[in-house]
């Protein structure tokens, strides 16, 4: 059939098929993922003109919204266009304009079908949820969310009352305020999304039977939209703000407060809360906080360039991990997680047990599915005659830091390797040339240093030696990414990057504590300037003989005559053994009164200040290449105030 005329479009595609049904496909060009740009939006809204004559004439009876990515249907709006959006002057009509776009597709008089696969985030969720019906493969690749907390701001696409018509006000408040990615089956049953197909190519078809069939999506039912009645809701928002407390500072991060102050306001009507969007929305997007965040969101998008890519990108099917203490377990379960075959040695099954235990319990936290984790267990094979090195793509030394333990693993690993295997160490402070100096090939060695808790936070440093070329970090990098982590490339030097630039601050923070100051007062003052735990509770979370190791590498002494000292050898070894500086009951710090002090923040700045000296030292050595992957680095590795940029930004711009 003769295809109505559409003006050119640099983002979308148009085409109405025989049954009259038009499919309007998004392809954002020379980008992995689709955004709603600007310019994407002007063209949505160009398009959505002509459909309404189109559907007034009879010439087309229901459009369906897709994607032509692999990656996914649309990650949200483009970060890059929003440091100019901030503008005061600038975002109140973007937003309204926006707002115009999404308010028309829902008015449209024929049915409208979100076909979502892979990732629909921010403002794509927020597109499809002003379709009239939503359908969305469930597997294990498909993810909605609100990710915007992330960026110092919330929804402002219309998002935030449309989710609560659909989900609820419980629910939908969740989802915004926590940013999470949901699986299809939870969207379904939160009622974001009306119905699954198992398969892409599926699709299509049932995209065609929703328009078709006029299907239209049921509202959160009355039982949960009353919690945003009258007084309840009011009790709720203070829920929220409790909640809030407990994990984010308002002077630090204003979104999800001024996300709650919406829901009380208009939390009972979704239009109204749709309209009141911009007035809190606007502000927040001028912040500090949001600024800086969005330089986070930037510099982590920049380390998905550090591997290789085209042709020369490797794959990779099976790891060999050697070492089942609670580090190289963890490696080893995450890897499995991410789809890789893992085997793990240690010198018996007793040692190698405990991890598979720990394991079994990840893999039903994050899988659920009884099936996904039996799948992923049975990717965990016990090793203990280590069978598995010489199949392996990757191979991971994660033993005690002990030079001549290393040196003889890799002596052996070497010989049974295959040719183009990674040989890795995780190792948290020696220099690659010491271990390397074993091997026939010392070029081979590469650094692949994870950080505890593994599944939790994202930062591999890839450590270069003297020995290595571009390719070998380039590899290291790729096989991080490929399982999901954020990789700094860093020179091979006592503690490497986050280590180096740690050890300062426990330390100094140990030391006032052996002067008789309050341990919880100064992990008090660190969370208040925006560190997620504080230096002592860290060591005990650390270990303290990890610390000591560290510290005896780095070269600060650690006295005999110390408590430090002490507790180590009495076995106190902090959380892992449930006593350190603190004790601990079922894996939670058992922490004492804490004492007043008249500016909790500055002591904070005054504690962390050794830690971004470091840094800037480390910058200087070329440890890292400059100040913005030491920033990135510093932040993954540490948990250095994002809001704050990074420890090289925060000292930029006077906050550090």
């Amino acid at each position: 059939m003769a295809q109505p005329q559409m003006p050119a479009m640099t983002n979308w595609r148009f085409e109405v098929d025989f049954e009259r049904i038009a499919w309007l496909t998004i392809d954002t060009p020379n980008a992995p993922v689709n955004t709603l740009s600007r310019l994407a939006m002007t063209e949505l809204e160009t398009v959505l003109l002509r459909v309404e004559d189109l559907i007034a004439s009879g010439e087309v009876v229901g459009l369906v919204i897709q994607s032509a990515k692999e990656s996914g249907f649309i990650a949200g709006a483009d970060v890059s266009e929003f440091d100019q959006m901030s503008d005061p002057s600038v975002l109140p009509e973007v937003l309204k304009r926006a707002h115009q776009v999404m308010d028309r597709i829902e008015a449209m008089k024929a049915p409208v079908i979100a076909a979502i696969h892979g990732f629909a985030l921010g403002g794509g969720l927020e597109l499809a949820l002003a379709c009239h019906y939503r359908i969305a493969v469930n597997d294990e690749k498909t993810r909605v969310g609100f990710p915007e907390v992330n960026l110092g701001i919330f929804p402002g696409f219309g998002g935030t009352g449309r989710s609560i018509r659909q989900a609820g006000p419980v629910e939908a408040m969740q989802a915004m305020l926590t940013g999470r990615m949901i699986k299809a089956s939870a969207a379904r049953r939160m009622g974001l999304v009306d119905k699954l197909v198992r398969h892409r190519d599926s699709l299509h078809w049932e995209a065609r039977k929703a328009v078709l069939g006029k299907k239209k999506s049921t509202p959160a039912p009355l039982i949960e939209r009353i919690l945003a009645w009258g007084p309840i809701r009011g009790q709720i928002a203070n829920k929220m703000r409790a909640e809030a407390g407990k994990k984010a500072r308002k002077e630090h991060y204003p979104a999800p407060y001024a996300l709650i102050d919406l829901f009380e306001k208009h939390g009972d009507d979704w239009r109204a809360m749709v309209d009141g969007e911009a007035a809190g929305f606007v502000p927040l997007m001028a912040t500090e906080t949001a600024r800086n965040l969005r330089r986070v969101f930037f510099l982590s998008e920049s380390l998905k360039k550090q591997g290789l890519r085209g042709k020369e990108k490797p794959s990779f099917a099976r790891v060999h991990v050697i070492g089942a203490g609670v580090m190289g377990g963890d490696i080893a379960a995450w890897c499995a997680l991410r789809g890789l075959g893992v085997t793990l040695q240690d010198l018996d099954m007793a040692r190698i047990q405990p991890a598979l235990d720990r394991a079994k319990s990840l893999f039903k936290k994050r899988l659920k599915d009884r099936t996904a984790v039996a799948s992923a267990m049975a990717r965990l094979e016990a090793d203990p005659t280590g069978k598995g090195l010489a199949r392996a793509d990757v191979i991971i030394e994660a033993v005690v830091e002990k030079l001549e333990i290393k040196q003889k693993i890799f002596a052996e690993a070497e010989a049974k390797a295959k040719v183009d295997a990674i040989l890795a160490t995780n190792t948290s402070s020696i220099e690659l040339e010491r271990i390397a100096s074993a091997l026939k090939d010392p070029s081979r060695l590469i650094g692949l240093h994870f950080f505890n808790p593994v599944p939790s936070l994202p930062l591999v440093e890839v450590i270069r030696s003297t020995y290595n070329v571009d390719a070998d970090v380039a590899k290291g990098a790729s096989f991080a990414l490929a399982i999901g982590k954020s990789p700094v490339l860093v020179k091979s030097a006592p503690g490497f990057l986050v280590n180096r630039v740690l050890m300062p601050y426990m330390l100094g923070a140990v030391e006032r504590v052996e002067r008789g100051e309050s341990k919880e007062l100064l992990d008090a003052a660190a969370v208040a300037f925006g560190m997620p735990m504080g230096p002592i509770e860290l060591m005990d979370t650390v270990g303290l003989d990890v610390g000591a190791s560290v510290a005896h590498e780095l070269g600060h002494a650690v006295p005999e005559s110390s408590t430090f000292a002490r507790l180590i050898a009495e076995k106190k070894l902090g959380r892992k053994s449930g006593e350190g500086f603190y004790k601990w009951v079922d894996g939670k710090v058992q922490k004492g009164e804490l004492p007043a002090h008249g500016n909790l923040a500055a002591l904070g700045r005054e504690l962390v200040q050794p830690m971004v000296d470091m840094t800037e030292t480390v910058v200087a050595e070329g440890v890292v290449a400059n100040a913005d992957l030491a920033d990135i680095g510093v932040i993954f590795g540490t948990g250095f105030a994002p809001f704050l940029g990074g420890p090289m930004n925060a000292r930029k711009e006077g906050k550090a």
